[in-house]
């Protein structure tokens, strides 16, 4: 059996899950409720979304579809490791669906805050202020290490780093002048991107 390919299509079952449950709750929502245009966040946080967007996109297809074109960013792990790997990219799906659930037609596609958003801090929220956030970078890592390719993995590493120190802060600052105190007590009690247990 060629593991290599079992992994490769384990990864494009993933995608496509993860993908058809974001794309029927986003269009839930935006059945249901205010759209924000991407562009309202600007030009060039929408450029860099883009660029940030495709280049990921082509290299997940790439070790999908043609891995010989990618052979130098490949690396060895044992076979334990993209098991788990594997593991975790099927429990994060269901969780993703989750956070659908939990966050209702309050998604959206930017860092603003529509006028009538609610505050969600219930379900997979509970704990996590970002739970959406945390669950696909896992999912990516998680990719990462059935593909074994260090490239998905840096895209993983930059993410995470966006979205912690860029993403969240512009975000929690829309969130905070819609719900003031609320959401500064919600803080108190969740983490970023990871559960606040204490």
């Amino acid at each position: 059996m060629d593991t290599d390919l079992v992994f490769r299509m384990l990864v494009l079952i993933v995608l496509m899950l993860t993908l058809s449950i974001s794309a029927y709750y986003r269009r839930q929502a935006r059945e249901t409720g205010e759209v924000i245009a991407r562009r309202e966040e600007g030009t060039l946080v929408l450029a860099a979304r883009m660029a940030f967007g495709l280049t990921f996109l082509s290299v997940l297809m790439l070790n999908i579809f043609f891995p010989s074109t990618l052979t130098w960013s490949k690396f060895e792990l044992p076979i334990v490791v993209c098991i788990l790997a594997a593991v975790l990219a099927l429990f994060y799906v269901p969780f993703i669906r989750w956070v659908f659930l939990s966050i209702g037609r309050n998604i959206s596609e930017t860092v603003l805050t529509k006028g009538d958003h609610a505050l969600v801090t219930h379900g997979a929220y509970a704990r996590i202020r970002h739970p959406l956030y945390s669950a696909s970078l896992l999912i990516l890592i998680s990719v990462s290490l059935m593909l074994g390719d260090w490239i998905i993995l840096a895209f993983c590493l930059a993410g995470t780093l966006v979205f912690r120190l860029l993403v969240i802060p512009a975000e929690e600052k829309k969130l905070i002048a819609a719900f003031g105190e609320q959401y500064v007590e919600y803080m108190r009690h969740s983490g970023a991107m990871i559960p606040k247990l204490f």
